[in-house]
């Protein structure tokens, strides 16, 4: 599909704010839905089911934070679609956050100190819709890198949009709820394995609406763990990801899976990774960062 009716929207991020390290995270999966270059990134979007081509041109300087964002469509986009564009990119790259108490709070840090200058200014956030992040996570389970990125181009190219606009094709997702008429016998064909049974099922709550992340967004954190708990293949490690990336509570932080045991041993108590510090022990010592804990483990993550 060739976007070729261009639309843009001014946008002005809360200072202080550093639109690379905010834009593209080394750590996140690897997808064809986007490319970056400093200062530009380009990503596919799906609004109200109607595919979008993004591309987000940092125009800040030292005392005005501010991004271009350029919509690329098939359509003119309506006022009302281009405000709930913007209230959602805004809301999935924390846009309006206030970073400043906590840099104040541990500007002093023997470890975050360092890290906050460093990269002063990075938001987190996930540019992906709850189903997004869901499907992708499913993806990642059990799987080498190499494996995951595979899997996730068999099932993109299958089901979603090729779309081309201001001189890149990317693909962009299907629609929640698309899978509804799709045997898992097929999924199995794109050689995803187990995961096909998994994806059927998170697609059919979206398909029967079992699901809104707009109304759990309004929700309290602990309706929001439960409601995300009865999700299939959903399980405490994908929930407190969950709980970060989309629904940005930055002080949930209680599950610590095998393999970040063995890199936080080795990188806040210097352990061999293959004899790591305990996972409670490891639960205490971010206590230490009180409701900013997850942000914290953030910007540590990303520093590495």
């Amino acid at each position: 599909m060739k976007l070729s009716i261009h639309q843009q929207i001014l946008l002005h991020p809360t200072a202080s704010f550093a639109f690379d390290p905010t834009f593209h995270k080394p750590d996140h999966f690897a997808t064809e839905d986007n490319e970056w270059q400093p200062g530009i990134r380009w990503q596919t979007w799906l609004c109200e089911g109607k595919p979008l081509g993004l591309k987000f041109v940092n125009e800040s300087n030292a005392n005005n934070p501010s991004i271009t964002l350029h919509i690329y469509s098939n359509a003119k986009l309506s006022q009302k679609t281009l405000d709930f564009l913007t209230y959602e990119v805004r809301y999935r790259y924390n846009l309006d956050i206030d970073l400043d108490p906590f840099y104040r709070q541990f500007e002093k840090d023997k470890i975050l100190g360092p890290i906050i200058k460093k990269w002063n200014g990075m938001r987190p956030g996930h540019p992906g819709s709850l189903y997004e992040y869901l499907i992708i996570g499913v993806v990642l389970q059990n799987a080498t890198v190499r494996r995951s990125i595979q899997m996730f181009k068999n099932l993109i190219e299958k089901y979603g949009t090729k779309l081309e606009f201001d001189g890149k094709i990317l693909w962009c997702f299907w629609k929640p709820g698309a899978l509804h008429n799709v045997l898992e016998e097929e999924l199995r064909l794109l050689k995803i394995g187990y995961r096909a049974k998994f994806i059927k099922r998170i697609d059919d709550y979206f398909y029967s609406s079992a699901i809104n992340e707009q109304q759990l967004r309004t929700k309290d954190q602990k309706t929001q763990m439960e409601e995300l708990l009865k999700l299939y293949g959903v399980g405490p490690a994908t929930v407190w990801y969950l709980l970060f990336d989309v629904f940005h509570h930055w002080d949930f932080f209680n599950h610590i899976s095998p393999w970040e045991q063995k890199i936080y041993s080795k990188l806040f108590f210097n352990k061999d990774p293959e004899n790591p510090v305990t996972v409670e022990k490891l639960l205490k010592y971010f206590e230490r960062f009180g409701k900013y804990k997850q942000l914290a483990v953030h910007y540590i993550w990303e520093d590495l």
